[in-house]
């Protein structure tokens, strides 16, 4: 498959803005979705509505054998020992919050320690706060040098034997930084200290393998990896996901329920609470079988050129800052964030979009990030594989115009 081929699989690459051919540069918030997702979520709503698990009536099985097969898809994807490690969410931001307060009530006490780093998005830093706070432990922060790469020279003085559990993304959502989980869960484990990945970049764009990264929890989106919005997985060893308590009570996270006390359904059920995501969560199949064909030799190349062209030109730009700089091309995916000295990130980006480029401007859901670097925004553009040279050429040029125009 080429980039040309790819395009078409995608409806809305061929949209127009404002007159002008689409440039779609806001992959790192949401993916575009190809026809098979589409397709999938059209016929689990017309043809397989019908609760999950619950009645014996054909469409409620077939909808149930859609959604647990697709628990299969996913055990495969990430290679996770077993089905029943595999717990579905509505994202990311839910699997984070789900192992903050259920990790938090098996294993934090007063005076405990949790690490996250400083490149962390809010959704990876507020639920530990809260935790933090509930229960009276502490945080603290592993910070990122001034090109953005984590100081894993300090990892090993911040662990202590008080220290339970790190929180990392694999991919920065601000830096596209690939940061080196395996090693940061090698020195963690060292101390006896857990490692949780958020992996909401790393899954679409370096794929992830759960037992060779070796980590204790591993979370993401859908809507970053092609499928729905409002789908998303955790994954979590065994032996810890045995140990925690539901994060929500309610149907089907039940063994049996009498008023004199409830026993909970064996993993993954204990953490699936309630009507869950019928028609979104089948969607997770098709868009991983396509993640996993994107691994194809000549796309990934082309997306590299892509990356190293675009790359190139940001850092050649004296009027460009950019956050995130690699120490060589393979630590960092084709996602740049920038601020243009004398121009605000919200007006560039309203240039953009009138040419018709779709990036993001703001804070990205990294406030403390953006302090680190003393700016209250920047501009990001973030590809896809199905991203062109040519629209790196436009959004290149474009950018130029935008800059002319504003400073």
């Amino acid at each position: 498959m080429n980039v040309e081929e790819l395009r078409k699989l995608f409806p809305a690459l061929s949209e127009t803005v404002y007159g002008k051919p689409l440039v779609y540069l806001d992959n790192a918030a949401t993916i575009q979705r190809p026809a098979s997702v589409i397709e999938k979520w059209v016929d689990m709503t017309e043809r397989h509505n019908a609760n999950l698990h619950r009645a014996v009536h054909k469409i409620a099985a077939d909808a149930t054998e859609e959604y647990e097969s697709t628990r299969d898809a996913v055990r495969a994807f990430l290679n996770a020992e077993s089905r029943e490690e595999i717990v579905f969410t509505s994202g990311a931001t839910a699997s984070i919050n789900l192992v903050a307060f259920c990790f938090g009530e098996a294993f934090v006490k007063p005076g405990d320690e949790i690490i996250v780093t400083e490149a962390e998005h809010h959704s990876n830093i507020v639920p530990w706060q809260m935790m933090c706070s509930r229960k009276g432990a502490v945080l603290k922060v592993l910070p990122v040098d001034d090109e953005g790469h984590l100081r894993i020279d300090l990892l090993d003085s911040l662990l202590t034997d008080r220290t339970r559990l790190m929180c990392v993304a694999q991919i920065s959502n601000v830096l596209g930084i690939i940061n080196p989980v395996k090693e940061i869960v090698n020195i963690c484990h060292s101390k006896g200290c857990a490692v949780l990945v958020d992996g909401a970049q790393g899954v679409v764009h370096t794929g992830a393998d759960v037992a060779d990264l070796g980590c204790d929890f591993y979370a993401f989106s859908g809507h970053k990896v092609y499928a729905a919005p409002g789908t998303g997985v955790l994954y979590g060893r065994k032996e810890l996901l045995d140990a925690m308590p539901p994060y929500m009570g309610g149907g089907e996270m039940i063994a049996s329920v009498s008023f004199s006390g409830t026993t909970y359904a064996p993993l993954p059920g204990k953490f699936e609470a309630g009507t869950q995501n019928i028609a979104g969560t089948p969607t997770l199949k098709p868009a991983l079988e396509l993640a996993e064909a994107l691994k194809d030799k000549e796309l990934t190349e082309y997306i590299d050129r892509v990356r190293d062209f675009v790359l190139n030109a940001l850092l050649a730009d004296d009027r460009i800052k950019l956050y995130g700089v690699p120490r060589g091309t393979s630590d960092k995916i084709a996602l740049f964030s920038f601020a243009v000295k004398g121009a605000h990130h919200e007006d560039m980006a309203l240039l953009l979009d009138k040419m018709g480029i779709a990036v993001r401007s703001g804070q990205m859901c990294a406030e403390p990030l953006m302090d680190r670097f003393g700016v209250t925004g920047m501009l990001r553009a973030s590809f896809a594989p199905y991203n062109t040279m040519e629209e790196a050429e436009r959004f290149l040029q474009s950018l130029d115009r935008a800059i002319t125009m504003l400073v």
